[in-house]
């Protein structure tokens, strides 16, 4: 399928407009996501409808907590990504090697199919997800407009590196997007991600003025993105940027793929980044990764009566059904 968002240069070369990169491809040739590629001056997705990956989740699995809790999400994806994460933990599906032209894996859903698969599997959303949706985009779009149409809710889990395009043609079918905030310094993005930090902080800012639910993930890595200081700006700029209300998911690191140089996250480094959230007058701050942390509750943050309660994605939702506290009725930030 051809590519939505793309400008013909000379030469038969064009300019990708999907993401950040905005990458300038050759005829025969790739953009940095492996998965767009130039045939004689058209840009062409090499992945639509080609699900590499599908499962029946909880919502919180994202992590969403607040559209639906309780609720299950079916989550796909296709190969692929535009980042190319030193400690990414879904490798074997989003990295593809640049410059091999390697062949696309995955089995043809069309988007309907995928809808009636949600629907008949009880689930009450679509996540895009496990890779990154920005990179199968033309695919997300139509599997949520179709999805909308029937009711379903739809969620993006993404590095948020996207265009501005992308967005304000998927706002008004995309009900939430979970959003990882890697760090909040230039430098990892471009030497651990290859990519750039300001776009997805454009991105965050540009989704929550459109509506979108918008939820934030920070992996905190020993010794890269763990800085006290920095963990207190990103916090600042999540509250004054985002807004107060907007949940704050704080992960722990695991070795993986090509990061095991490192062990763990300390789980004191948890507690200090909780802390920072809170200090920013964060309403909704959750600690993940890290089994007997009593973090991923949520309270209502002018009361303090528990609101939704967690364990592992075991939920106890005690919100009346119009989503406020029953103590004092304050209104919960989400979608219920």
């Amino acid at each position: 399928m051809k590519t939505l968002i793309y400008e013909k240069l000379e030469n038969n070369s064009v300019k990708c407009g999907i993401c950040n990169h905005f990458c300038t491809i050759e005829s025969g040739k790739r953009g940095v996501c492996q998965v767009r590629e130039n045939h004689d001056g058209e840009l062409i997705s090499l992945v639509y409808s080609k699900i590499i990956s599908k499962a029946i989740d909880p919502i919180e699995k994202k992590p969403i907590f607040h559209l639906l809790p309780g609720s299950t999400s079916f989550s796909i994806a296709t190969e692929g990504c535009n980042f190319q994460c030193s400690f990414c933990q879904n490798s074997s599906i989003s990295q593809i090697p640049i410059g091999q032209n390697k062949a696309i894996r995955g089995a043809n859903i069309e988007p309907e199919t995928i809808v009636n698969q949600a629907i008949n599997s009880g689930c009450e959303s679509i996540s895009y997800t496990y890779t990154e949706p920005t990179i199968y985009f033309e695919l997300a779009l139509e599997t949520a407009k179709i999805a909308h149409s029937k009711g379903l809710r739809n969620i993006f889990v993404t590095n948020g590196f996207m265009s501005k395009k992308v967005i304000e043609m998927v706002a008004p079918y995309l009900d939430a997007a979970n959003v990882d905030l890697k760090a909040f310094n230039d430098e990892f993005y471009r030497k651990q991600c290859k990519g750039r930090l300001e776009p997805v902080k454009e991105n965050l800012i540009l989704m929550k003025s459109l509506g979108i639910l918008v939820e934030v993930t920070t992996l905190l890595i020993p010794e890269l993105n763990d800085n006290p200081s920095e963990i207190e700006a990103m916090a600042e700029f999540i509250s004054n940027s985002l807004g107060v209300e907007t949940p704050w998911h704080i992960s722990r690191f695991h070795p993986c793929y090509n990061m095991t140089d490192r062990g763990s996250t300390p789980i004191s480094t948890l507690k200090m980044a909780f802390d920072a959230g809170k200090e920013a007058r964060l309403r909704y701050v959750y600690t993940g990764n890290a089994p007997g942390l009593e973090s991923e509750n949520t309270f209502c943050h002018v009361c303090g009566q528990i609101l939704i309660q967690r364990v592992a994605y075991n939920i106890t939702n005690f919100m009346n059904p119009a989503g406020r506290c029953p103590e004092c009725g304050t209104k919960v930030y989400g979608i219920f």
